[in-house]
């Protein structure tokens, strides 16, 4: 895999369960082929840690670490409007290349969807006026989500962070500009309906990351999910699709550039 330039589109690489080992992490991230990670915010007060980690020096001048920032859905009650503010503030003098993790989740008890809707609709018009794509996050929410990224004619594309719904709605997220995030659930051989629906769209869609420290992959159910176990991702789908390895890297690497920017560390 050391041959191949591998993005990890989502990553929360800031998060302390990294403290004491992310180094060294990072050093096996480069030696599997690993070139870039896209590490989210989902809270204001974790912003600056997320900037900090990203403006550093990269490993061995080989891994580029990109920022992108955002108020997730799951953590209402520690959002406030003077939030959105400092956000619209950052994204117009930080190198932040999405606005994310945002979205909708309705798969809580108690979720408010009204209040998460409001919010993730200013997002929206954030990213929008500052040309920034979303990662989107998307839990029992999917046709919610698309209906928002209608309405607010969003245009600037993105990722569909941890991807599980059916063809119809990928499809309807590929018609906004979107590319889908396939992580560890895909590794997991009972995933056979997500398998289908990609194998169905076809790799020009497809995009890798690891949500790690969470999502982890078969066989490591209940352990620290890591960026360096990218690669295990990566060979299912070259499983799913059949072609040659180094087309199918070079296609998804091309497919994260499309929704977030140019790439490249060289």
């Amino acid at each position: 895999m050391r041959d191949f330039q591998l993005c990890d589109t989502h990553c929360h690489l800031d998060f302390d369960r990294f403290d004491g080992i992310r180094d060294d992490m990072l050093r096996c991230c480069v030696a599997l082929g690993v070139r870039a990670i896209v590490v989210p915010g989902v809270l204001a007060q974790h912003w600056s840690r997320v900037l900090r980690l990203c403006q550093a020096e990269t490993v061995s001048g080989s891994l580029l670490l990109r920022p992108a920032l955002g108020l997730h859905p799951c953590f209402m009650d520690q959002h406030c409007p003077e939030h959105l503010r400092l956000l619209e503030l950052l994204l117009g003098q930080s190198p932040v290349v999405a606005v994310g993790e945002i979205g909708l989740d309705f798969w809580l008890a108690d979720a408010d969807i009204g209040a998460q809707v409001a919010l993730f609709s200013r997002q929206l018009a954030l990213a929008k006026k500052h040309r920034l794509p979303v990662l989107v996050h998307a839990r029992k929410s999917h046709d919610r989500v698309i209906q928002q990224l209608r309405q607010a004619r969003f245009d600037c594309g993105g990722i569909v962070h941890a991807f599980s719904g059916s063809r119809q709605q990928a499809e309807q997220y590929i018609g906004l500009g979107f590319k889908l995030g396939i992580g560890g659930a895909v590794t997991y051989t009972r995933a056979q309906k997500l398998r289908r629906t990609l194998q169905q769209l076809g790799p020009d869609h497809w995009v890798l990351e690891t949500d790690a420290p969470d999502m982890p992959l078969m066989g490591r159910q209940g352990m620290l999910n890591r960026p360096d176990y990218l690669p295990e991702i990566f060979k299912v789908l070259l499983g799913l699709w059949g072609g040659q390895s180094e087309q199918l890297a070079a296609k998804l690497w091309r497919n994260s550039e499309l929704a977030l920017g140019e790439l490249s560390v060289y």
